[in-house]
């Protein structure tokens, strides 16, 4: 679920162009989300040894906070925002996601487990970005990033709900 909200950072480009951006400044959107993710890494790794399940809940919201601002993109500045927020939702979930697999894993099928995980990502990614080049298609770029939005939002309920306690469970009990 997770996947199909963080489509190809194509469309970033796409929605650069799609708010009037020259051409020729076209790539500073991915230089922002570059560095936002650089600078952002380290502290949200640290953040994530500490805290698994906040850290990828923080990167949910920080995607969906991204999403919404692109889908209201109408220059740079808000374009530029957005791309920002999308590389700190990098930086908050990417090492994380690979730190599970190498906690989950037995250590003996620590390499089948990533390949599968980077398998099953890759096929999420294909699907999620074939599906927000029909939404952009069909219905544009606002479209598109408000469905990315909203299956992050569905990924952070799920997350949500997965990490509360079962009833009956709690220390008072």
């Amino acid at each position: 679920m997770f996947t199909l909200a963080r489509f190809s950072e194509a469309f970033l480009v796409l929605r650069a162009r799609d708010v009037s951006f020259e051409l020729m400044l076209v790539p500073v959107v991915m230089v922002v989300m570059n560095v936002f993710y650089a600078l952002c890494a380290y502290p949200a790794g640290a953040a994530a040894d500490r805290h698994r399940p906040r850290t990828l809940l923080l990167g949910l919201t920080v995607l969906i906070v991204s999403d919404l601002l692109l889908a209201v993109a109408a220059g740079p500045v808000s374009m530029l925002a957005g791309a920002a927020l999308w590389g700190v939702n990098m930086a908050l979930t990417q090492g994380l996601l690979a730190k599970l697999v190498a906690d989950t894993a037995p250590a003996r099928l620590r390499g089948t487990a990533f390949g599968i995980f980077n398998l099953v990502s890759g096929g999420a990614l294909l699907a999620a970005s074939t599906i927000a080049g029909m939404l952009w298609s069909a219905l544009g770029a606002p479209a598109t990033f408000m469905a990315g939005a909203v299956f992050a939002g569905a990924a952070a309920g799920l997350l949500g709900y997965r990490t509360q306690p079962s009833a009956g469970t709690g220390s008072g009990a």
